[in-house]
């Protein structure tokens, strides 16, 4: 009967646990909302319904998109975030440059793509 309760006890703390997501160490966040996150009041102002309204691809570093992403920034590949709905009349689409860790912004400007 002792064991029983002991393994009653333990089922519903691990259980317990879990739905405090005490054992989810891996609470990432979006590659979106981090590219949303640096942006500046102006540029938020400018995404008309949420940060999930957007394309993320990974993409190629090369000449188009070179001179929007830092000069020190050496790897080939990145992400890039482009934000729905946010073109101008004398720009592109909002785009922000996201590094492979999905986290550090390298870069951000307006693109036609």
């Amino acid at each position: 009967m002792n064991r029983l309760v002991s393994i009653s006890i333990l089922l519903l703390l691990t259980i317990t646990l879990t739905g405090c997501n005490l054992f989810d160490s891996k609470n990432e966040l979006p590659i979106e909302m981090a590219a949303f996150n640096s942006l500046t009041n102006k540029e938020k102002d400018l995404i008309p319904v949420s940060p999930k309204d957007s394309v993320v691809e990974k993409v190629t570093v090369n000449s188009e998109n070179k001179s929007l992403i830092d000069k020190d920034y050496d790897k080939g590949e990145v992400y890039s975030v482009t934000f729905n709905n946010t073109e101008t009349y004398s720009s592109g689409k909002l785009t922000i440059f996201v590094d492979l860790d999905k986290k550090t912004v390298v870069g951000k400007g307006f693109t036609n793509s």
